[in-house]
């Protein structure tokens, strides 16, 4: 974020007092509160949905969302003398939730369960034409991914430590990815799924994105909306949680309670979620940033992210076995 990007503030009906750097971007403060200005690299098309969202979620009653902010000539987003884009929303004074204080965390899945009931907007989901995300798609190309690095790896000549290590624990990653992909492909498209195409996920609910402030949560950074289904943000609020307290089977259970007062889950839900925690995600994402990158030099963050997941799957097999099936 660079000094320029100050000028941008000029482009909005408002006054900035005060400017201040936060998460890569550019807090301003106003008398009707702060902004924030960040760069954008969507479509302009994308924020015209979120921010029809965003206002279909404070009609609702649920204040603590950030709204997009319109700029002198009525558009969303402005530009720098170097053509670089920016939006202006609204932002929230607050920390982010603490992932080591359990009722807070309870309190945030309540909050996501209110937030999907207000995000279950059939029209809107119509109007936008985007398709509902596929789960399984998504295995899939991750699972030919997984095939051709793993081909690599067993052609590749000489092996560096780390791909030796690698190589050796491939397979029983690699076959629990093709049984998930094959469970979740056998699952028939039944009335759960029917329901998700009209629900929109805020696509990166994590505590990162979750500020407590005076008045209660406020939810930020909307900007990977999609359509799936909401146990989507569930997953992604539950893993950090769960990665962090040695795959509790009594937290999950607590956490599923909160978000369940506010919104029941179906057996389609708890299958779903059974399969997003059942794909090991996180091993693919170490394969992908490894086959990715420059493989001259590999991060020794790689062979730590690799023992700590190994050193995890016991503890997530009995949450699964105990908490999902």
């Amino acid at each position: 974020m660079n000094d320029r990007a100050v000028s941008i503030f000029e482009n909005y009906e408002v006054e900035v007092l005060r400017t201040a750097k936060g998460r890569g971007a550019l807090l301003g403060e106003t008398a009707q509160g702060w902004l924030i200005l960040k760069e954008y690299t969507g479509p302009a098309a994308r924020l015209e949905t979120q921010e029809k969202l965003l206002l279909a979620i404070r009609d609702s009653g649920f204040d603590g969302v950030e709204l997009l902010q319109r700029n002198r000539e009525g558009g969303l987003i402005s530009y720098d003398q170097d053509r670089t884009a920016y939006i202006v929303k609204t932002w929230f004074e607050g920390r982010e939730c603490n992932l080591r204080d359990v009722k807070e965390c309870q309190n945030a899945v309540k909050l996501l369960g209110r937030l999907h009931r207000a995000m279950e907007l059939p029209q809107l989901a119509a109007e936008c034409g985007s398709h509902p995300f596929s789960l399984e798609k998504e295995y899939a190309r991750h699972n030919r991914e997984l095939k051709k690095v793993r081909r690599y790896l067993r052609e590749k000549g000489q092996k560096s430590e780390f791909e030796l290590y690698l190589l050796h624990h491939y397979d029983g990653f690699y076959e629990k990815a093709l049984e998930t992909a094959e469970l979740l492909r056998q699952e028939a498209a039944g009335q759960d799924s029917a329901g998700a195409a009209e629900c929109f996920c805020h696509g990166d609910f994590q505590h990162h994105n979750l500020l407590c402030c005076r008045d209660g949560f406020a939810v930020v950074n909307f900007e990977k909306y999609l359509l799936d289904n909401p146990v989507r943000d569930l997953y992604l609020f539950l893993r950090k949680l769960l990665e962090k307290n040695s795959w509790s089977p009594s937290l999950a259970l607590s956490i599923l309670t909160a978000y369940e007062t506010q919104r029941t889950l179906s057996d389609g839900d708890r299958r779903q979620l059974y399969y997003r925690f059942a794909y090991p995600e996180k091993f693919w994402k170490i394969v992908n940033f490894y086959y990715n990158s420059g493989k001259a030099w590999i991060p020794g963050r790689n062979r730590e992210k690799l023992e700590r997941l190994l050193c995890q799957e016991t503890e997530k097999k009995a949450f699964l076995d105990s908490v999902l099936k």
